[in-house]
């Protein structure tokens, strides 16, 4: 087998028994990179010397006889917005385009620990801001199944690259849908932990209450993997909780699972093609002997007004320190007889340094955050953000978990909906609410329209990523052994 076609696992045996080095490993997966990246550009930064020295490290700790964890040696790549020191961290904008990060994520430490091997940062939506891919400020990538199309976002770099076998697994964040949508468009596994679950310390901030860093993998297993290396408590993130989640029984049948079908999530004007595969994917559960119950989530209908007053007005607040004075482009030395005042400092800078969409949201919070609007706006979002928390809340009363799709589409083409802020916007409709509701969820690859993947939708109980990994597991075995 190709090296790059290698699971965490395989790779992990693999150097265990000496089939090959880490260096080796490392080399076929940045020779991969420089071949297949030309066309689809899911990487920013390629960090070579970095990547090889990391692998020239588990190769002298092989060759003492010493055991070494499961992620010693396997290549990865991260976000371009979670911090690997010493190496450019761009999250997608012109601003931060010479950026250096000064220290390491936590999930990157956790990494380093494990003796990981760091590729390099891959492409994103400006600031995390996008459904597509397309609003990087520095190209576009493209989906490898199909390089008209887009590859989902914003974490679009990462699902591009596990797809395309330039890195054994990645690390990308969700806000609203920015891990689960481009691995259900790329047809790869995209979990979002529940909020709380993995540290956010070393994330460039965008939305506080919704971000969440997790993995993007070619399997269930490797999902696992990762996110059991990542996630737990952390000292600098008083959100991170430790996790005692309840592990579903590997013998226990099927049968005894309750999954929840929302009526809410079949909506009219969704591709029938994808609705199809979802509903077959469903009907497996329910073959092996699994109850599966329609459920209603009534204000679902609202996640997408509240999550685009919610995120913008948290984004008018974090993005306030990209102001040409900390750090990031800075209009003060390059247009010297121009700047008058501080103020001009600011403006300039973030009119050169921010992209359309970015400057959009931050006029909308900013609006929305503003005296006489505070209430009617912001705060009423948060009522309702309340509201399909307790959906959830009593949906889990019923059923143990719930299956939708991803998105209503499958990818759609290059410059589709670039041109219409709202019909992107729409993409997240059907992941957006579990944001809201901080809850975790995996998508998984369950068929394809032509060439073009589709992904189930699993979403579980806080906390319960275990067992959410398990019935994402036994679909995945059952489409295997087909």
């Amino acid at each position: 087998m190709e090296l790059t076609e290698l699971t965490i696992t395989k790779a992990h045996e693999g150097l265990k028994k000496k089939d090959f080095s880490a260096v080796e490993l490392c080399q076929h997966f940045l020779d991969k990179i420089e071949k297949a990246d030309k066309k689809i550009q899911a990487l920013l930064t390629i960090s070579q010397d970095l990547a090889i020295s990391q692998a020239k490290k588990v190769d002298k700790i092989i060759s003492k006889g010493k055991e070494i964890p499961i992620l010693a040696g396997i290549p990865c790549v991260i976000k371009d917005n979670i911090l690997v020191e010493g190496v450019r961290c761009t999250a997608g904008s012109k601003i931060l385009e010479n950026y250096i990060a000064p220290y390491d994520a936590s999930v990157i430490k956790r990494l380093k620990e494990e003796e990981a091997v760091i590729l390099g940062k891959t492409n994103m939506d400006e600031f995390a801001m996008g459904a597509s891919g397309e609003r990087s400020a520095f190209f576009p990538t493209k989906n490898p199944h199909d390089l008209t199309r887009v590859p989902g976002g914003s974490s679009s770099g990462s699902a591009a690259a596990v797809a395309a076998k330039m890195t054994c697994y990645a690390l990308g964040s969700d806000t609203g849908g920015s891990i689960r949508q481009p691995a259900s468009f790329c047809g790869v596994v995209g979990l979002k932990p529940t909020y709380g679950a993995v540290s956010r310390y070393g994330l460039i901030a965008m939305a506080s209450s919704l971000d969440q860093i997790g993995p993007i993998t070619k399997t269930v297993e490797d999902a696992k993997i990762v996110f059991d290396v990542i996630k737990g408590k952390d000292e600098m993130d008083s959100t991170s909780v430790n996790l005692k989640s309840e592990i579903l029984n590997p013998k226990s049948e099927i049968r005894n699972l309750r999954i929840g079908v929302p009526k809410e999530y079949f909506i009219k004007g969704m591709d029938p093609e994808v609705e199809k595969i979802i509903k077959t994917a469903i009907k497996k559960y329910q073959e092996l002997g699994a109850k599966i119950k329609e459920i209603f989530l009534p204000h679902t209908e609202y996640a997408i007004a509240i999550y685009y007053i919610i995120v913008p007005s948290e984004i008018s607040a974090n993005l306030a320190r990209y102001d040409g004075i900390k750090y990031g482009l800075s209009k003060v030395k390059s247009q010297k007889s121009k700047v008058k005042s501080l103020l001009d400092v600011y403006l300039k800078s973030r009119e050169e340094g921010l992209g359309d969409e970015v400057r959009r949201r931050i006029m909308l919070g900013t609006y929305a955050l503003s005296a006489g609007y505070y209430d009617a706006y912001y705060l009423r979002a948060q009522k309702v953000r309340t509201l399909i928390r307790e959906d959830f809340k009593k949906a889990f009363e019923k059923v143990d978990f719930i299956l939708t799709p991803v998105t209503p589409t499958p990818a759609f083409k290059l410059g589709e909906k670039i041109e219409d802020p709202l019909l992107m916007y729409l993409c997240d409709v059907f992941t957006s609410p579990v944001n809201l509701a901080g809850l975790p969820a995996i998508s998984i690859p369950c068929g394809k329209i032509g060439k073009l993947p589709v992904g189930l939708q699993i979403i579980g109980k806080p906390f319960e990523e275990n067992n959410i990994l398990k019935v994402a597991q036994i679909y995945e075995n059952i489409r295997s052994n087909n």
